[in-house]
């Protein structure tokens, strides 16, 4: 009967060791090929075929998302006219496990014509993409984590990670935030609380009674706004308290005819706000940190401009 546990374990220790092997190669070659691409004017085309095109367009992908941008070009298309996608202001990033494959090798002359530096991610450094490439990055591994020794698995993963440490190195170098790296992911999490602010998830039209407004009028403007609370403010909109719907239990519990009294009464003075020039993830925090599912939200002078609600985050995909 197979070990499925065992022979788990040992494609992941032999990829571990093909990894670290790779650790011990990146050398000068690696940085002439991050300063090769830091210095490109186009972009960076990645290209391969059979696993290494999957592994190339990730790489590619990678790239493009942490600041240099790039795009995956199949090899067996590049021959039948995808090649007018590669310009003279390009660098072209060759992957192949043998350095031989006849759909990438064929594709160096028109390279060279083209004027593009080839850079190759390379198993065999003796090979014709290696020899023929400005740049070659050795990609060579033991052995496969395949028993047959067959399948790419451990140079797959190798040539990823390589990948990967060119996008890293690059990022670092171009000075990449998270701020640049949310404007190209703003569909994701992370792209939405580094770019979404309070003033867009805030209400306007957010509910709002007097000193002298009583419980039962205040649960009217409440259910008006749909916001389970409403502000206080004075005649010239200034904020004085909020009543939340824990102020209204508090209130229900501690009079005997809660409906007359006065927000004066029972209001809570001393409330959280949130700038409206803050990231709305700021705001979450707030909510979250103390156990409330709205904020009060001011402008640059500290004047009541709105409230956000927790809801609306949650509907934003920020929570």
């Amino acid at each position: 009967m197979t070990d499925f546990i065992a022979s788990a374990q040992r494609a992941i220790h032999l990829e571990l060791q093909a990894i670290d092997a790779l650790g011990k190669r990146i050398d000068a070659e690696f940085s002439r090929a991050c300063q090769l691409i830091m210095d490109c004017q186009g972009r960076v085309v990645v290209t391969g075929i059979g696993k290494s095109g999957h592994i190339a367009n990730k790489i590619a992908a990678t790239l493009a998302s942490t600041g240099t941008p790039a795009f995956f070009l199949h090899a067996a298309e590049a021959s039948h006219g995808d090649l007018g996608m590669i310009t003279d202001r390009d660098v072209v990033i060759a992957i192949s496990g043998s350095g031989k494959t006849q759909e990438i090798v064929s594709l160096i002359p028109a390279i060279k014509r083209i004027g593009a530096p080839l850079v190759s991610l390379v198993g065999d450094l003796a090979s014709t993409l290696a020899t023929q490439s400005e740049i070659a990055l050795d990609t060579s591994v033991k052995e496969e984590a395949c028993p047959l020794d067959l399948a790419p698995t451990s140079s797959t993963t190798v040539t990823l990670v390589m990948g990967d440490a060119l996008a890293v190195s690059l990022l670092e170098a171009r000075g990449f935030t998270a701020e640049d790296f949310a404007v190209s992911h703003p569909g994701g999490t992370l792209g939405k609380r580094l770019l979404i602010k309070v003033e867009d998830a805030m209400v306007s039209d957010f509910p709002r009674v007097m000193l002298d407004t009583t419980v039962t009028e205040s649960l009217l403007e409440i259910s008006r706004a749909g916001l389970g609370m409403t502000t206080i403010v004075d005649e010239r909109n200034n904020l004085l308290g909020v009543f939340t719907d824990g102020d209204l239990r508090r209130c229900m519990t501690q009079s005997e005819n809660p409906g007359a009294r006065t927000m004066r009464e029972v209001m809570t003075k001393e409330c959280k706000t949130v700038s409206r020039f803050a990231l709305a993830a700021e705001a979450l925090k707030i909510m979250q940190d103390c156990s409330i599912s709205s904020l009060v939200v001011t402008d640059k002078e500290e004047k009541l401009c709105g409230v956000i609600h927790l809801h609306e985050l949650i509907r934003m995909g920020l929570a």
